[in-house]
């Protein structure tokens, strides 16, 4: 690897106006695109210590050889530049938003002299018209096979087309009138020109005029008798029924716009994306991209827009974009799409109302992928030890770490301070061994004295449990062999009488040094121990300068991430939990007659404040030892602690959803 140094141009030969720079390695090929406004100021930052960099910024700058720019005239052309040095580099260290599968698309091909509707797969072509993409090929074919009765327009492939048309007879569809047959000359090409118009109009949304239109037609049949055609028209009316039913109503006024939500990690993000348009959702999409850089969320979100939009063209654009957090360069995004559709497009973060609803429920299928992607991760048995082995190596341990315990510690400015270790064994949890503490012998907020504690209290535990244990092996019935260690009076396997291989601290060099003096102190030395800083990603061992970098693909640095991340949350609930019973205390102090004995019958019998503030005044007086009069003191008192509201989903979240995008239909979990 290269030092920044090295390749630094030379101060004041940088630009300072507006550009695109790219950094290539030692063979030459371009490893990240950037924007600035300023060169100078954007590139002289990536040359300041490494030390102080974003990690995997340190790795982008010290995989680098050299680095090149050009510049422009405006921000637009600089965004411009950016997304087509993208496309043609595929830089690795740029985020890349790419599908985890294959969605089909409906497409149109316009530029034909006779139009024909397919469903397809992969890059788009011009001169096509696009909807979609949906989830399954089948439900879309389904749906276009259902409204050729209402637009009989052509669907067969090329081949089909010009046998029809030399032996002069048209295809099945032909004689079904689910095609007009322009291969024999039945109707024109102006004439199937706008049956092909009709049908793109309707598929983008504009259904009331077709509904409205077919009804007045029918009516006009009837009225003249026409019955046959007033009976073939009641049924293309519902062909047309059919295919809105199943299309949720999402947005009362109508609007077309595109729906983005991101859920992330400090390694990966998930995106997800829902097309409405007319008010109903025509499809969605989702990708789950590895995290290349130091951008936060808001330029997640410009990344993603300039990945998807930018190449784009006419209606493809939407004229609305809802997004979670707007980008930094709102305005220059905006007039790029507004260039890209030839109308202004918006780009804004919805605040109440039916768009607000749909955000959040965009939001919560984002979670759910990432979720998802990150439980098929841990699965995989061949991906676990690969993990296991890249920490034994990271860390040079001695064997391959099999248990793992991590250790969290969490308070409210010094107050009810608790900590947690959860327990993996083969890279899985095995919450039955997870535990708590509650951290008594330290005076307000360290996190370095109570992680010595808890290290401290787990590991002496350790120790009483292996002075007054027997090994397996040595029970006379044989069942249980190796060096698990057993009660001598169950014959039960102890949990914790044997040491981890690993101890993995939620902190940096102050957590870790009270850890391994907390082992040292108890005479323990062949345990090690590392910790995780949350911001960076860093691991840190005993006694070591700087920390291990772990590459950002690593599946060892993604497991430790996960553990950590089940430690935090352990403890988190932990702390939730008690702090609830804390204000149930606070709460039932001033009520005359309850004592402390009653107090705690009274904890005990209901277990949290929500529970008890759920219950009535007969409910209440139930409690052994409280009365009615008493049972009202306790139910006002309780009803005068403010509600607590729940942590982890946004205030009306709905239930992730499963769309069925060739149809439109929401599904609820």
């Amino acid at each position: 690897m290269a030092a920044p140094s090295s390749y630094r141009p030379r101060p004041g030969s940088i630009p300072t106006e507006p550009g695109v720079y790219r950094f290539r390695d030692a063979r030459g090929r371009v490893i990240y695109v950037g924007k600035a406004k300023n060169l100078r100021a954007r590139l002289s930052s990536y040359f300041q210590d490494v030390g102080g960099l974003h990690p995997r910024t340190a790795t982008m700058v010290t995989t680098a050889a050299g680095v090149d720019w050009t510049v422009v005239g405006t921000e637009v052309e600089a965004l411009q530049l950016e997304y087509s040095w993208i496309k043609e580099f595929d830089p690795r260290f740029n985020v890349k938003y790419r599908d985890d599968k294959s969605y089909p698309w409906l497409a149109v091909t316009v530029s034909d002299e006779f139009p024909r509707v397919m469903v397809g797969r992969g890059a788009k072509r011009k001169g096509t018209r696009y909807f979609g993409p949906y989830s399954h090929a089948w439900a879309i074919r389904e749906t276009v096979d259902t409204l050729l009765r209402v637009f009989p327009m052509r669907s067969c492939s090329n081949g089909v087309f010009k046998r029809s048309a030399q032996v002069g007879r048209p295809c099945l569809l032909g004689y079904i009138d689910k095609c007009s047959a322009p291969c024999v000359g039945n109707v024109s090409p102006e004439e199937h020109r706008a049956i092909v118009d009709d049908f793109c109009d309707f598929v983008g949304g504009q259904t009331t005029a077709f509904v409205r239109r077919i009804e007045k037609e029918m009516y006009a049949a009837s009225d003249a008798m026409e019955f046959e055609r007033a009976a073939r028209l009641r049924d293309d009316l519902g062909a047309l029924n059919r295919a809105l039913e199943k299309q949720a109503v999402v947005l009362g006024d109508g609007t077309d716009a595109d729906v983005v939500a991101l859920a992330e990690d400090p390694l990966e993000v998930a995106v997800q994306i829902f097309y409405v348009r007319g008010g109903r959702i025509r499809g969605q999409r989702g990708w789950v991209a590895d995290r290349v850089d130091e951008g936060g969320s808001d330029k997640l979100v410009e990344d993603f827009l300039l990945q998807l939009y930018a190449g784009e063209e006419g209606d493809a654009v939407p004229r609305e974009i809802l997004v979670p957090v707007l980008p930094p360069d709102l305005e220059t995004l905006e007039e790029l799409l507004t260039e890209r559709r030839g109308a202004r497009v918006r780009i804004r973060v919805p605040q109440r109302g039916d768009k607000r609803a749909l955000q959040e429920t965009v939001a919560a299928n984002a979670a759910q992928a990432l979720a998802l992607h990150k439980t098929k991760r841990a699965s995989d048995l061949t991906t676990r030890n690969r993990a296991l082995e890249e920490i034994q190596q990271a860390l040079t341990l001695d064997e391959v770490p099999l248990r793992i315990e991590c250790y969290d510690v969490s308070n409210l400015q010094g107050t009810e301070v608790v900590a947690s270790m959860v327990v993996f064994e083969d890279g899985l949890a095995r919450k039955g061994e997870y535990r708590r503490f509650v951290i008594r012998g330290v005076d307000g907020q360290n996190d370095v004295a109570s992680m010595h504690e808890v290290i401290t209290r787990r590991f002496r535990r350790l120790l009483d449990e292996q002075a007054s244990s027997v090994p397996a092996s040595d029970l006379p019935d044989g069942e249980l062999s190796g060096p698990v260690l057993v009660d001598p009076e169950t014959g039960k396997p102890r949990k914790f009488a044997y040491a981890p291989g690993l101890v993995v601290v939620d902190g940096g060099p102050p957590q870790v040094a009270a850890a391994q003096q907390a082992l040292l102190e108890l005479g323990i030395t062949d345990v090690p121990v590392c910790g995780l800083a949350k911001r960076l990603e860093e691991v840190w061992l005993p006694d070591d300068d700087d920390p291990v970098i772990l590459p950002r693909s690593s599946e060892g640095l993604y497991l430790l991430q996960r553990i950590r991340d089940e430690a935090h949350r352990f403890a988190i609930n932990h702390h939730r939990s008690r702090r609830s019973k804390s204000m149930v205390e606070s709460a039932l102090d001033d009520v005359p007659g309850l004592g402390e004995v009653r107090r705690r019958t009274l904890l005990k019998h209901f277990g949290s404040l929500k529970k008890l503030r759920e219950a009535d005044v007969e409910q209440i007086a139930q409690v052994p030892g409280i009365g009615p009069r008493t049972a009202e003191a306790i139910k006002g008192a309780v009803d005068a602690v403010p509600a607590r509201r729940g942590a982890g989903s946004p205030a009306g979240a709905e239930a992730p959803l499963r769309v069925n995008t060739a149809t439109g239909e929401i599904e609820e979990d």
